[in-house]
């Protein structure tokens, strides 16, 4: 952690105790004691004045100053015995130790001051009255000891601050990754199904190319083309947005749609949930990348709710043909297992695959009991 230079408030405070020390020789306060050189004096308060500039910075320099000329100059005898010009700054320096130092700056200030305190309570009689030792002693300690406190709950804070700042990174990596995971997925879902519409419109030219004589069947291939052609069009311009790079060692499999929710169901019922599948609207074909992302959803739903939930006495799937979008619901009564915080893989797929096509996403807690999704495809030019 970075020093910081002393500040306007520190520099006041250097101020006063040279000011109110100077006045303290000259005027001279009471708390002036014993004989010693005015001049001689006033160099003294100046230069620990001087010194106490750097006792955020260089607290070790400062607190030496401090002690060693208090202690020198008064074994000697040759200057006055302060309070405000000698002891107050060697009280600030030894706090500033305590606070402000780095590794062992604490431990030598320490010995340092021990040291240079105990000569001269055995060399200086102004300083030998019982009532004396307690005070300078006790006030010493006091400032040691808050300086040191203040230092550890610095630290902690710092070290409090440095693990959540690292677990937000990890927390950001983590779903990075997820995303990155969950988008190479879709790509590689979205690449299958323009490789389809691709197969279909060569089939379909094909069969227009035999049977050229019959201006109604070359007219059906024609569009069946064009519709197909349209719809690999869309799911291409999405898929190139994510220029995500494709695993050539995944294994190829049909891809599933809503025709395959039915198993779905059926399957989650084996696992012993119950579960109630309706369907709203009337069914039409679908372009091909909805309809899979449309099964992802309700599978990812599904998952989750056998996952995170406790307690499920029902599951409501719910499928609605609405004109120009399609309505996905998915309903449980469960209570979220401890340690459950909805924002894993699932529903970060639901999401991309949600945004993909411009709907929105609802995916928490229900107004009542349990977990709902609800989404929304439009199925409108994109």
């Amino acid at each position: 952690m970075k020093r910081r230079r002393p500040g306007i408030f520190d520099l006041m405070i250097v101020l006063a105790v040279l000011v109110i020390g100077l006045m303290e020789i000259w005027l001279p306060f009471a708390s002036r004691t014993g004989d010693g050189h005015l001049w001689l004096t006033s160099v003294q308060v100046v230069i620990v004045a001087a010194a106490m500039t750097m006792r955020r910075t260089r607290p070790l320099i400062a607190a030496g100053v401090a002690f060693v000329l208090f202690s020198g100059l008064h074994i000697l005898g040759v200057t006055f015995l302060l309070f405000y010009g000698q002891f107050v700054p060697m009280v600030l320096t030894t706090f500033a130790v305590a606070r402000h130092g780095r590794g062992r700056e604490p431990h030598f200030g320490a010995a340092l001051i021990i040291g240079t305190m105990l000569v001269s309570d055995l060399l200086v009689p102004e300083l030998q009255d019982p009532a004396e030792i307690v005070f300078h002693w006790s006030v010493l300690f006091g400032a040691y000891a808050l300086g040191t406190w203040q230092r550890v709950m610095t630290n902690q804070a710092v070290l409090a601050r440095q693990r959540a700042i690292d677990a937000e990174v990890q927390a950001a990596a983590r779903t990075a990754a997820a995303i990155l995971e969950e988008r190479t997925r879709m790509a590689r879902e979205l690449h299958d199904v323009v490789a389809h519409a691709m197969s279909v419109i060569v089939v379909q030219a094909g069969a227009a190319q035999l049977v050229a004589d019959d201006q109604e069947k070359v007219s059906r291939s024609l569009e069946t083309i064009r519709r197909t052609g349209a719809e690999a069009l869309g799911e291409m311009r999405r898929f190139v947005t994510m220029l995500r790079d494709q695993d050539a060692s995944a294994p190829r499999v049909p891809q599933p749609g809503l025709a395959a929710v039915e198993q779905l169901v059926e399957e989650t019922r084996r696992s012993g949930l119950p579960v109630t599948f309706e369907v709203h609207g009337t069914q039409r074909d679908l372009p091909a990348g909805i309809d899979l992302a449309a099964y992802r959803i309700i599978q990812e739903a599904l998952t989750n709710a056998r996952r995170h939930a406790t307690g499920v006495s029902s599951i409501e799937v719910t499928v609605d043909y609405a004109p120009g979008e399609l309505r996905l619901e998915v309903r449980d009564d469960g209570t979220p297992a401890a340690g459950s915080t909805g924002t894993g893989h699932g529903l970060i797929g639901m999401r991309e695959r949600v945004q993909l096509y411009g709907g929105p996403l609802h995916a928490g807690p229900s107004a009542t009991r349990g977990f709902q999704v609800d989404a929304v495809l439009p199925l409108g030019p994109s």
